[in-house]
């Protein structure tokens, strides 16, 4: 997942400061998440899915409210039908928007967890990552679908 991560920032990096900003809000949620489970029951765990349900939550709100916007505008002022390719992935990102709400609900605030609490967290991160990874894809397929196949006009207006 951080590989394909370092992947787009190489892919994309550059081309806005929006998407910029958002791969690397990407790259921060993937380290605080690839590093949560290795840590024992205790106020580090909690502080540490403290954080990354805030970055979770920052991502995916800058995700809905910039990123997806910017781009479908952009796909907006082009009659070549990118606009509606897009439109066909965001019902399955949103998808994982719901997932990752959901997780956001059931372990933002933790607290003391029990064994049983745990032993689902570990099946919940399990889960998310599979979700963010083909979320990731997906929004990787917008950049290339509203942004990149544009640039150069973009670029020239």
């Amino acid at each position: 997942m951080l590989e394909q991560c370092r992947n787009a920032k190489e892919r994309w990096g550059g081309v806005s400061t929006i998407i910029d900003h958002w791969l690397e809000e990407r790259q921060q949620l993937i380290s605080v998440f690839v590093a949560i489970p290795g840590q024992e029951a205790g106020p580090a765990l909690n502080s540490s899915l403290s954080e990354f349900c805030d970055l979770l939550m920052d991502y995916l709100s800058s995700g809905h409210f910039e990123v997806y916007e910017q781009l479908l505008r952009e796909g907006s002022e082009f009659a070549d039908g990118s606009l509606e390719q897009a439109q066909q992935l965001l019902p399955m990102i949103q998808t994982s928007t719901d997932k990752a709400l959901d997780f956001n609900d059931s372990y933002g605030q933790l607290g003391s967890p029990t064994l049983r609490q745990l032993y689902q967290l570990s099946l919940d991160l399990s889960d998310l990552g599979e979700v963010l990874e083909e979320r990731f894809a997906l929004e990787d397929q917008l950049i290339e679908i509203l942004h990149t196949a544009h640039k150069d006009l973009v670029d020239a207006s």
